[in-house]
């Protein structure tokens, strides 16, 4: 390097020394000070914690409104508890028929009858799957070690719970297509059968009424009918209540059997007791030698007369309260549908005064069961009429079916419910 580039070299070396020095120099300096001074007096606030962002709760709210579907905490456990009784009874049935001796046997053989009751229900595959997962996740967690090639332990362990819950989950997501696929032929069923069933109450000259029915499950044993019977000159009015041994899907198909068959018959010019001794043959070709028999009322009004010709196949017995507060019991017949072939008839007949009413019911009224495992029985059924006898079949159905849950409680529905209220009125 020659000397001119050299003293240019030394002449840029100070002059970066001379600007460093007076960068240095510079907070010392009165204008920065004060500045410096006021940030470090000022105290130190913590910064606020982290709120979640308003569309994550947002979406929570409205993943949590979507499972409960608008559901209280209350009314949740209020559903879970309905839901853990009806299954607790529907497996206890199986267990009380398989092994009623279990119960002398201590808790060991109990768990034992009660397990296969549960598992009874599922398929053979489903059963090997709930054992497996069941035993994957009651097996504790282990594993083993190993020395390597290099002469270092290794360490291997595995946790089958996962395996287990797996499973379990695989169990649950056949069951659920099950049930879902169950539950909607139900309620196709179940629209069919209301199809069946009148919507309202036919104009009656003479007469007003209401009727309600209540399904234990999603379909119903019980029916209700109320349809005028063609023929000549006056028409006659055919009231029916009736009630199918059993629950469910085999009482729901026998049902729609026993309306056909009535719809058929009616449609003839025969009487009441020929009619119901036609239906008795009818029901006794399919009633499973009597074990599917069929409790009725029916019964048969002519409104110049007022005249109500009735018969009881073995009914719970409707209650006809006079206008003067008085009870009578419409008791006439025989037994129910569907147990005799043969099985002979007896009509009764009254006169409808305006003011009487008639109540026409099922067992499911009468013995629907509160926590208590009391009975609604008849006596509760009377005072309700009694105390609103002034009242239109429509306001005493509410008031009933009011005093019927009230009763009831949060005790799950056991058995079908159907009432029909008449009350006789001036023409």
């Amino acid at each position: 390097m020659d000397s001119s580039c050299w003293s240019n070299y030394t002449l840029l070396e100070g002059q970066i020394c001379l600007v460093c020095a007076f960068a240095v120099s510079q907070p010392s300096s009165p204008v920065r000070a004060p500045i410096m001074s006021e940030v470090m007096s000022q105290p130190i606030v913590p910064a606020p914690p982290s709120q979640p962002h308003p569309g994550v709760i947002a979406h929570l709210r409205q993943f949590w409104h979507r499972v409960t579907e608008g559901l209280e905490l209350s009314e949740l456990w209020k559903q879970f508890s309905t839901d853990a009784r009806a299954s607790y009874r529907f497996y206890e049935r199986d267990f009380k028929a398989r092994a009623p001796e279990e119960k002398k046997r201590g808790f060991w053989h109990t768990a034992q009858a009660f397990s296969w009751a549960i598992l009874e229900k599922l398929t053979p595959a489903r059963r090997v799957l709930l054992l497996l997962g069941v035993v994957l996740l009651l097996f504790p967690a282990g594993g083993y070690s190993h020395r390597t090639e290099e002469g270092q332990v290794e360490f291997v362990e595995f946790d089958l719970r996962f395996l287990g819950g797996a499973s379990l989950f695989i169990l649950l997501t056949l069951e659920i297509a099950d049930r879902v696929v169950m539950k909607r032929d139900l309620e196709i069923a179940r629209d069919i059968q209301r199809w069946l069933l009148p919507a309202t109450p036919p104009a009656v000259p003479g007469l007003t009424m209401a009727f309600a029915t209540r399904a234990a499950n999603t379909v119903a044993g019980d029916y209700y009918d109320v349809f005028a019977r063609p023929g000549a000159g006056e028409p006659r009015y055919l009231f029916a209540v009736a009630d199918v041994a059993g629950k469910s899907i085999p009482a729901a198909l026998l049902m729609a059997t026993f309306q056909a068959g009535l719809r058929t018959l009616s449609s003839t010019s025969c009487s009441l007791p020929e009619l119901v001794a036609g239906m008795n043959r009818y029901a006794s070709t399919n009633s499973q030698e009597g074990r599917r028999f069929t409790t009725a009322f029916l019964a048969e009004f002519q409104p110049s007369t007022r005249t109500l010709t009735y018969i009881n196949a073995g009914h719970n017995t409707p209650i006809l309260r006079r206008s003067s507060g008085t009870i009578e019991r419409l008791t006439n017949g025989g037994l129910p549908i569907g147990i005799m072939p043969d099985a002979p008839y007896e009509s009764g007949t009254v006169i409808l005064q305006p003011g009487d009413w008639l109540v026409i019911f099922t067992d499911g009224v009468v013995e629907a069961l509160n926590s208590k495992n009391e009975e609604y029985e008849e006596l509760r059924l009377l005072n309700v009429l009694q105390n609103g006898a002034a009242l239109t079949p429509d306001e005493m159905l509410r008031r009933l079916m009011a005093d019927l849950d009230f009763f009831v409680g949060a005790t799950p529905q056991h058995d079908d419910i159907t009432c029909m209220l008449i009350k006789a009125e001036d023409h």
